[in-house]
């Protein structure tokens, strides 16, 4: 069997040994020699060495060299220079775009070096890109087709108002349609640039003593026309006041978010609740619904950046509120949890420090 033939990266232009470092280790190894001739000395006159002996071991200096040369080349190649091609071909690939890339450790688990280290961490890398390339490639897809769907709405309707013979309730139908689309795509464009300048620490919070409960009661009744309009009961247990230092523009994303959600997933005769209670170091904030729910597998993913477990409602959301709400929450230093089950309703739970 023919063994595979490596190939030279045109980019690699030096060698590991070259005839200077050969010379250089000779005359080096030579030198050392210095102490058999001095051994030599204290027998043998050195008048009476004939001349082919000198240069006989001038000779055998030159083939220990030699020996020598190979020897420490060879294991340089095994040790070194091998692992490093292939893991020069593997960065290659990945740099074109292959995340499939695989190292395999060059010894077994319990003789593991630094290269074999290195390969795994290699490993973990790709991986790593490989997940981040998924991700960027599943964001751009989903932001696409949110872009796209109200931007088709948009178009359509606009074309349709074109038309001569429509009466005024069509048109003023068709105008508070593209009112709507442009609105859902005002804010998922605002959703999105508010999140990336968050991941990115472009937002840094400022942090100052206020009112939580006055700020919940500010939220709450900015949703009032909605659950009057749905007919749905808003209980609302907070305390007098509760002062926190924290971001209150950023928190005010949190509660807003929440509210619109449990709202929007609780049907005609529901219940929302809106509950704030404390102690010395924490505050709590828990947003409960008897709306549909979820089940185990959406509360893994809910998240998740456009991810939409109920697709009744997805024309009234981006699935970008709750990545936003942990983002904000992370960054405050608080926490926030969920409990659900299908037909049972959503209960959020955030709890963040006091000071």
């Amino acid at each position: 069997m023919k063994k595979k033939q490596v190939e030279m990266d045109s980019r690699v232009k030096a060698r590991h040994y070259t005839w200077k470092e050969y010379v250089l280790t000779y005359f080096i190894l030579l030198v050392l020699s210095a102490g058999q001739w001095m051994i030599l000395n204290e027998y043998v006159h050195f008048g009476s060495i004939p001349l082919e002996f000198i240069v006989s071991m001038h000779g055998y200096w030159a083939i220990v060299t030699a020996i020598f040369v190979l020897v420490t080349n060879r294991q340089k190649v095994r040790a070194f220079d091998k692992p490093m091609r292939k893991l020069s071909e593997a960065a290659k690939k990945v740099a074109e775009g292959d995340f499939s890339v695989y190292l395999k450790p060059v010894h077994t688990a319990d003789k593991l070096d630094y290269v074999d280290v290195m390969f795994e961490d290699f490993n973990k890398m790709v991986e790593e890109l490989g997940s981040i390339e998924t991700l960027k490639n599943d964001f751009i897809a989903n932001v696409s087709h949110e872009i796209k769907t109200p931007l088709s709405v948009i178009q359509s309707y606009a074309m349709a108002l074109q038309e001569e013979d429509l009466t005024v309730e069509q048109r003023k139908e068709y105008t508070n349609t593209i009112i709507t689309a442009s609105q859902r795509l005002t804010a998922l464009v605002t959703n999105i640039l508010k999140l990336n300048k968050i991941e990115n620490q472009e937002i840094r919070p400022v942090v100052e003593a206020y009112d939580l409960c006055r700020q919940l009661c500010d939220c709450a009744l900015n949703f009032e026309d909605l659950w009057e309009k749905k007919n749905i009961e808003f209980v609302a247990d907070l305390e007098e006041r509760a002062i926190i230092c924290a971001d209150e523009s950023m928190l005010e994303i949190v509660w807003n978010n929440l509210l619109s959600n449990a709202l929007k997933f609780t049907e005609s005769g529901g219940i929302v609740t809106l509950r704030q209670t404390s102690d010395d170091d924490i505050v709590t904030v828990i947003v409960s619904d008897t709306g549909c729910g979820m089940s185990e597998k959406t509360m893994q993913h809910i998240f998740d950046k456009f991810y939409q477990g109920d697709t009744s409602h997805s024309q009234e959301g981006n699935g970008l509120g709750l990545p936003l709400v942990l983002k904000v929450i992370e960054l405050s230093g608080g926490t926030i949890s969920v409990s659900s089950g299908l037909g049972k309703g959503t209960t959020f739970t955030v709890k963040l420090k006091i000071k």
